[in-house]
């Protein structure tokens, strides 16, 4: 059940809607599949970023992870001025400039349970979760979810359901909330 944070606000020129959440929380998925609902274009930061400057892994191990995050803070920028779904990675809303940028547009945060996540994350290739798998993963949210919480409009819970279904929240809470 999706539980709302923050009333409607109308943003034009810009974002329809930006998804945020733990790594494996289901961003990206959920994104293409609101996407086609909305028949919007989708962008996705950490896209962004591969498509310019190679895989994160690659950033991170090469120029280390305040490089990487100067380069999503620029993917995030671009993005949100565009009237798009837009997925941004898991650390993105470290930034406290993106932090001010989101308070304009609907946020809504994924979220998903450590043992949900053991599957999806299982094999990955994010640098900050490699060596340390799910127990890494549940200390990266436990510093990021008091900022989630505070810039998420909507928090939905993709543990147990489909993403499509989700996406299908998102979609009629973006009708009623911020038509």
């Amino acid at each position: 059940m999706p539980s709302p944070r923050r009333g409607p606000r109308t943003v034009s020129n810009s974002a329809l809607v930006v998804l945020i959440g733990a790594p494996g929380a289901g961003k990206t998925r959920t994104g293409k599949r609101l996407a086609r609902i909305l028949g919007a274009p989708l962008i996705d930061t950490d896209k962004l970023i591969v498509e310019e400057h190679g895989p994160i892994s690659e950033i991170f191990a090469t120029y280390g992870e305040p490089h990487f995050r100067a380069l999503e803070r620029a993917a995030v920028v671009r993005a949100l001025g565009e009237p798009a779904i837009v997925t941004l990675g898991g650390g993105a809303v470290l930034d406290t400039d993106t932090q001010s940028d989101l308070k304009s547009l609907p946020v809504v945060q994924l979220t998903v349970s450590k043992e949900a996540v053991a599957s999806r994350i299982a094999g990955d290739k994010r640098p900050l979760l490699a060596s340390g798998g799910v127990d890494a993963w549940a200390s990266l949210v436990a510093v990021r979810q008091p900022i989630y919480d505070a810039i998420s409009d909507l928090t939905i819970d993709t543990s147990h359901q489909p993403l499509e279904g989700v996406a299908t929240q998102i979609a009629h809470w973006l009708e009623t909330e911020h038509a």
